[in-house]
């Protein structure tokens, strides 16, 4: 019975795994002195994975018959170059975007599929540790999916709105792009008065459509992984929702079919967005190089 008294009910347990491994409670929807730790980590773990795949497959390259894992990094490579190419027309600038593109896409599609993994599985194994180190295991809080955390994506879209402006700046020169943010989408007039207003609008106009494409660029891949870490959480119920009833027998066989099913979907959508958030890199650092 007192087993049964501590049991969250479904809510409390999907609001504790939504919770962070924070250094401070978060006090307001915007709070620059909130680290998510877990995200932060994981990210980083999952980052010099990504590279030391990438690294051994440029280690093992033989001019012979590639194996499964040369042939998979060559068409993946391959891939983004190709992609890169048509977007990025200077030569020069594709030799540092292209290999950022790759490790981009490797990057949140390692992430991504942090999602597959069974959702108690590491906080689970968090909460043993943190037990053991003297604390309420309870208030153990981990989130295993970097990508479903806001603060995440949109540092990656911010760091791509970064090199945006370094890339116009580097093209068109600082005086060129300036004239840009004041003539472009609008043009501008003889007309001194004229021209001061349209170099107003104009210069609204783009610091919305900057603004835009970051919050959308991130947005898009969070809201995705947001919601397919909560549909895993809802499936992951249904096999602890058992009870001495037909329905309820059937409960966690339906959590395993749900679970398989959605699992296999969800790796179209892993690599979907991960080449979603790839493409839109290499297509806002193409329009900083273009001329308005």
């Amino acid at each position: 019975m007192a087993a049964d008294a501590h049991a969250p009910t479904a809510s409390e347990y999907i609001v504790h795994h939504l919770q962070h491994l924070q250094n401070i409670k978060q006090k307001s929807i915007i709070d620059f002195s909130v680290v998510n730790y877990d995200s932060v980590i994981i990210s980083v773990t999952i980052g010099a994975l990504g590279l030391f795949l990438l690294w051994l497959g440029a280690r093992a390259a033989t001019s012979g018959v590639p194996g499964r894992f040369q042939a998979a990094v060559e068409l993946l490579v391959e891939m983004v170059d190709n992609q890169a190419k048509a977007n990025i027309h200077n030569a020069e600038s594709r030799k540092f975007i292209a290999p950022l593109a790759l490790t981009v896409f490797v990057w949140i599609f390692l992430m991504n599929a942090m999602d597959l993994l069974p959702v108690d599985l590491l906080p689970a194994i968090w909460a043993q540790i943190y037990g053991a180190a003297g604390h309420d295991p309870h208030h153990a809080y981990l989130r295993v999916v970097p990508t479903a955390d806001l603060s995440t994506t949109l540092g990656l879209s911010s760091a791509v709105l970064v090199l945006c402006l370094i890339y116009s700046v580097k093209i068109k020169g600082l005086g060129g792009w300036t004239h840009e943010l004041v003539t472009a989408p609008f043009g501008t007039s003889k007309n001194p008065v004229f021209a001061l207003i349209l170099g107003v609008v104009n210069l609204l106009m783009q610091i919305i459509e900057y603004v835009a494409k970051t919050v959308s660029h991130g947005m898009r891949l969070f809201g995705n992984m947001y919601a397919g870490e909560l549909v895993f959480m809802l499936i992951a119920l249904m096999g602890g929702a058992a009870a001495m009833s037909l329905s309820g027998v059937l409960l966690p066989v339906g959590h395993i079919i749900a679970g398989s099913i959605w699992a296999i979907f969800h790796i179209l959508i892993i690599t979907l967005q991960a080449f979603i958030f790839m493409m839109l890199t290499l297509i806002y650092l193409g329009q900083a190089h273009e001329a308005h």
